[in-house]
Formats: structure tokens, sequence, C-alpha cells
């Protein structure tokens, strides 16, 4: 049993190569209003950083237009865009999507349905009030477990070393996304990083041998 890794809101080169020789899946850079923002430009000098294989880029937006993110993406070189505000997923986005959503006591089913029609990823963060994501506070994992048997998922919200494989375990998603869970003083830290890694690797391995 395999899980894929996305460590999301990288900004320095350092915290790349860290995340980068943990064997994350996936990376993230931020372009929605955030402390962890940054410029298409930055964002492209980190991708160099980045083997053709993997990690894959993948660039978080809030209600940009599908002209903007095809443009940035194409930019910084992304593989990915992860679409968190009120996006349509009829228009072009230029990249494969993930579609992150934040349900609050009811899943919004035929959403999600539009969305995976379109060979979408969902990823299941926490709902905060007025937050579109890395707030670090825990989600919903009884709901992201019910989306996870129909779909396959990232599950966000509030992971950290600590508690990453209880969460595996709880809602088996496809993998896991973490950001301020690997901080410390609002700083990427790779050691948390690579222990974040190392503990979801571990989960995933116990999981599929507890199938």
């Amino acid at each position: 049993m395999s899980i894929v890794v996305k460590i999301c809101g990288l900004r320095d080169p350092a915290a790349l190569e860290a995340a980068i020789e943990a064997g994350a899946d996936f990376v993230g850079f931020v372009f929605a209003p955030s402390k962890r923002r940054v410029t298409p430009e930055e964002a492209a000098a980190l991708r160099r950083q980045i083997g053709a294989d993997r990690p894959r880029a993948v660039g978080i937006f809030v209600d940009e237009s599908p002209a903007t993110v095809r443009t940035v993406a194409d930019t910084v070189g992304l593989d990915v865009v992860q679409l968190c505000g009120v996006e349509s997923p009829e228009e072009d986005w230029g990249r494969p999507v993930i579609r992150a959503v934040r349900p609050r006591k009811r899943v919004p089913w035929r959403s999600l349905a539009e969305w995976t029609a379109r060979d979408a990823r969902l990823l299941v963060d926490s709902f905060q009030p007025g937050a579109f994501g890395g707030s670090g506070e825990v989600g919903d994992w009884a709901i992201a477990a019910r989306i996870a048997r129909r779909w396959p998922i990232l599950l966000a919200g509030g992971l950290r070393p600590e508690n990453v494989e209880h969460a595996i375990l709880a809602v088996r998603p496809w993998g896991v996304d973490v950001s301020s869970g690997v901080e410390r003083d609002g700083q990427k830290d790779p050691a948390k990083i690579r222990a974040f890694v190392e503990r979801a690797r571990a989960a995933a391995q116990s999981q599929g041998e507890t199938r």
C-alpha cells in the first residue's frame, strides 16, 4: 500500500531540498493571499531546483481567472494547479487539477462529482470561516473518510508528524498534504518534513498489512 505526500507552502531552497530528499511526491507553491505566498518569479527559481521526474510542482490559487492560472503555470513550469475558491470545473485550467474542498457538515456530492468527472483530484481540508486552507486546524476525518470511500482524496487540515499515521489509518486517503504542521516559528523545518514523510510512509505500509 502506497500513499502520496504533498508538502505545501514552500518558499525557500533549503525547505524545498528537504522535501525532495525526504521523497515528497508533490510540492506546493502558494499564489493566493497568504503569509506563504510567492511570486511566479520566485516559484520559477524554486522549480528549477526540482528534477525532471518528481516531486511534481503544484500551484495553489484562489479565485484567479483561468487565463491567469495558465500564465502562471507556464511561467513557473507547474505540473498541477490546485483550486481553492469558487472556480468552475467547466473552465480550461491548462493543467491537471486538484480541487480543494472544505465540507462543513454535509458532503457536497454533486459538486465533487462534477470535478471528478473531469479527472480532478480532491483535496479535503478543514472548514474554517474565511480561510482557504493553511489554518493548521484538524478537519472532520469522518466526513473525509466518507469521501475517500468514493474517490481518491488528498487529506489536509492540521496534519503533522505526530498525527499523520492516525489520520491515514482513520481516513485511508490516496495522499496527505501538510503545510503549517512541518513549520517551526513560521518557517519550514527540514527535520519535521522528513519526519512527516517517514511516518506517512510507515502508516501506509501498516495500512496495507492490515487489509
